[in-house]
């Protein structure tokens, strides 16, 4: 398949290795759901590079190469914290050459003003009609749209306490935030009243979709697909929220024992 990149395959293959190795040169091991979380990490790089939706993406179709940024922004980038322990991270960020730009782009408002300017920078519609020609140039963009991402959820899933994630009201409040430069970017793309980008109306589309049609998909699944799921990001962090105040009520930590003694009764019983 053409789609089956071995630059992709070989750096996935790379990073498995290395998780692989370090976890168990250290005999530290890794948590199940940080074994899970970065396994998905990885497939989520895979499915989006090297399969179906990278196919329909170099056959011009651009809602599926929305939806490809869009598993390597928003997608990938939490899982990849998730699935890292501190242990592994820490020698990695805080030497002596990393840790001063670690220090200022893992900074919440340099994380969030990098991130969004790359995402308004890769959709000018010379750089993204490059990106199209050019395989070197839109391997580049990937990477660079990887490297920020990961910048971005930094302040909301950071693995380290060097560099601590926000308060759970900073997140919400970042996230809410966010859907303001999504917009401002999906808007103009949803709403142009002709094709913005000339790579579109140079060969057949697929599925019969005509250029102006796919431009609209792709603008709407930028702006209400990505919201979407940026606000389910905010519900699963605010419910997390409340469950840490209601383990800090001293009532409710009460309630939660006598259920977790009653369960533990049930089960000695059986």
């Amino acid at each position: 398949m053409e789609s089956m990149h071995p630059s992709v395959l070989i750096g996935v293959g790379l990073m498995a290795a290395a998780y692989i190795v370090a976890a168990r040169v250290s005999g530290r091991g890794v948590t199940r759901t940080q074994a899970i979380a970065f396994a998905g990490a990885l497939i989520v790089i895979v499915f989006s590079l090297c399969g179906p939706v990278d196919e329909l993406e170099d056959d011009r179709l651009f809602v599926a190469h929305m939806f490809q940024h869009l598993m390597l922004c928003l997608m990938m980038p939490p899982l990849l914290l998730v699935g890292l322990p501190d242990w592994m991270v820490r020698p990695l960020i805080l030497n002596r050459w990393i840790k001063p730009l670690a220090r200022l782009f893992f900074n919440p408002v340099m994380a969030f003003m990098v991130y969004n300017a790359a995402l308004v920078a890769m959709h000018a519609p010379r750089v993204y009609d490059l990106m199209c020609r050019n395989d070197a140039f839109h391997i580049g963009v990937h990477l660079v749209l990887m490297a920020v991402s990961v910048i971005f959820w930094w302040p909301l899933y950071s693995p380290l306490t060097e560099f601590p994630r926000l308060s759970y009201p900073a997140q919400e409040l970042y996230l809410f935030l966010e859907l303001i430069p999504m917009a401002a970017v999906a808007a103009p793309i949803s709403f142009a009243t002709s094709v913005i980008y000339p790579w579109y109306l140079e060969g057949p589309h697929p599925f019969g979709m005509s250029p102006m049609a796919d431009q609209i998909a792709g603008g709407l699944l930028m702006w209400v697909g990505a919201g979407f799921y940026v606000i389910c990001v905010a519900t699963i962090i605010f419910r997390q929220w409340a469950q840490r105040d209601d383990c800090d009520d001293p009532t409710a930590r009460k309630r939660l024992e006598l259920r977790e003694l009653r369960e533990l009764r049930v089960v000695s019983s059986r």
